[in-house]
């Protein structure tokens, strides 16, 4: 399906090693990823050499912005088809992680996935609004992850209340990530984070992507998250 001697290379460029045995992983989801796509939109990235850069390099990336703790927990906000959380899960199967998404279809695959990749998860089917309420999940996790299209003034107020304090939401953004931080500021300040730091990378096919590392120094007020309408009725500026 994708050839694992260009993606072992690729990682090899960003001072990722991959053992073979992973690399086999990646490229069985590949499979699954693209079986699975003809029933469930999972991704519009289904080319070989596309889904080398933009789902599983990308994804593993995340390893560089940020040292996770061994046995830290990690939530994948909106996780979709599971990126960037999965791909992280083959190289550090330490993590405890967490796999939340809305649409439980979604879920279905990602427990397929996960049962063939022999890789433990659990796995949460609620709206991101919702889940951040929920006591079992508020402020329990080391690290939150999201590569979502939504903005970050959103995802920040989707994600920081998983937090605990003293953790950090790390947020995939392109190429237009200072525009969207400046937008976000207020909303990351209210729900009790701070930006840490910020790791740029470029892709082996040109295209442009940062890592924000917002860590939470305090813990996010009870009103928060809100739902999506009242976001957009009132966003935090």
């Amino acid at each position: 399906m994708i050839d694992i001697e260009t993606l072992s290379t690729l990682c090899k460029q960003f001072e990722l090693d991959l053992t073979k045995e992973q690399a086999e992983k990646l490229d069985l989801y590949a499979q699954m990823l693209v079986e699975w796509n003809e029933k469930i939109n999972l991704t519009a990235i289904t080319d070989p050499k596309e889904m080398v850069i933009k789902h599983f390099l990308d994804s593993l990336l995340l390893i560089k912005s940020i040292e996770l703790p061994q046995g830290a927990s990690l939530i994948d906000v909106g996780t979709g088809a599971g990126f960037p959380s999965v791909p992280v899960k083959v190289v550090r199967e330490d993590l405890e992680l967490t796999l939340l998404d809305s649409l439980n279809k979604r879920l279905i695959f990602l427990q397929e996935l996960c049962a063939n990749l022999k890789l433990k998860a659990q796995f949460t089917h609620a709206r991101a609004e919702d889940g951040g309420k929920d006591k079992k999940y508020r402020e329990k996790y080391d690290f939150a992850c999201a590569r979502a299209v939504a903005s970050l003034r959103s995802l920040s107020e989707y994600c920081l209340p998983f937090v605990k304090v003293g953790g950090a939401f790390l947020a995939l953004k392109g190429p237009d990530w200072k525009e969207e931080l400046e937008e976000a500021k207020n909303a990351i300040g209210t729900m009790g984070g701070k930006l840490e730091h910020v790791q740029q990378f470029t892709l082996p096919d040109e295209s442009k992507r940062a890592i924000l590392v917002i860590r939470k120094i305090s813990q996010t007020p009870a009103q928060f998250p809100r739902t999506a309408a009242k976001m957009s009725k009132n966003p935090i500026v």
